[in-house]
């Protein structure tokens, strides 16, 4: 079955998100290779820009509502824990609208893949900040610049218990489809932040191309050091990769039912068949 759909992209013409597709269809399509069935992925998205993705890959999935991507992947997942659950969002609707169910999908270590287009704007409400944005970045409704300091979503994470954090480089299609299978055979909550420049409103290429490092999979205090390194202010350098995993046991490992839907291969819809 076809990966791809016939829908119009309707994203702007050069937009890094086609990168993103394609590295998260490369990706996809490796798995299913690997012994993955199609039909056993389920894609949840966001509104915005990034939630666009659902139209463009042929995989199952619902588009949610604006900051609750998160919670809409665990009802999915307690469903049929069977199902690879993935979310994609963006940065303003995962660190704004719904930071407190980043937080706690990370203490649960729900054993679902949250991938968050991060271009440090709001781009589909054109270019407002989020809480990514740096100090000093000016739009409308922030003539004067932005007063707070960034948000660190990976210290979050990190200090949060997500056993799975990662940054990737949407330009390096290579590296972030990478990231993403990693992140998907994972058992647990795993958390991939892309840097994603918006070429319309937030157009951080040439800073990204000449200043980002790949890391390894670290301990976890350093691995806590390592993110702590770049604070999503655009000065210094960036690492990219991994950053931590651990093997533990997930949220779905706390019930029996939901083992027993997994050992049975079932959804709640058949549970006594």
């Amino acid at each position: 079955m076809e990966i791809k759909t016939k829908e119009k992209i309707t994203w702007c013409p050069g937009c890094v998100n086609f990168l993103i597709k394609k590295a998260f269809e490369d990706a996809i399509e490796e798995l299913i290779s690997e012994g993955y069935k199609q039909e056993d992925f389920v894609m949840v998205t966001d509104i915005g820009c990034s939630g666009k993705i659902y139209d463009y890959v042929n995989i199952s999935g619902i588009n949610s509502l604006h900051g609750r991507t998160i919670p809409t992947m665990l009802g999915v997942k307690i469903g049929n824990p069977n199902l690879s659950v993935i979310g994609f969002a963006g940065d303003g609707g995962t660190y704004d609208e719904g930071i407190a169910h980043f937080i706690h999908a990370c203490r649960y270590n729900e054993d679902t893949n949250l991938f968050v287009n991060n271009n440090q704007v709001f781009a589909l409400t054109v270019g407002q900040a989020t809480p990514t944005t740096e100090e000093g970045f000016k739009e409308k409704t922030r003539p004067e610049g932005v007063k707070m300091i960034p948000l660190n979503p990976l210290v979050l994470a990190i200090e949060s218990e997500a056993s799975f954090v990662a940054r990737a480089n949407a330009l390096d299609i290579q590296g972030t489809k990478e990231i993403f299978k990693q992140a998907i055979k994972h058992k647990g909550f795993s958390f991939v932040d892309i840097l994603q420049p918006c070429i319309k409103f937030h157009d951080t290429r040439e800073y990204f191309k000449n200043n980002i490092y790949k890391i390894n999979p670290l301990p976890k205090e350093q691995a806590l050091k390592e993110a702590k390194k770049w604070n999503y202010e655009l000065k210094g350098k960036i690492p990219v990769g991994i950053f931590f995993k651990e093997e533990r046991d997930s949220f779905e490992d706390e019930y029996e039912v939901l083992m027993k839907l997994k050992n049975e291969g079932k959804g709640f819809w058949n549970l006594n068949k």
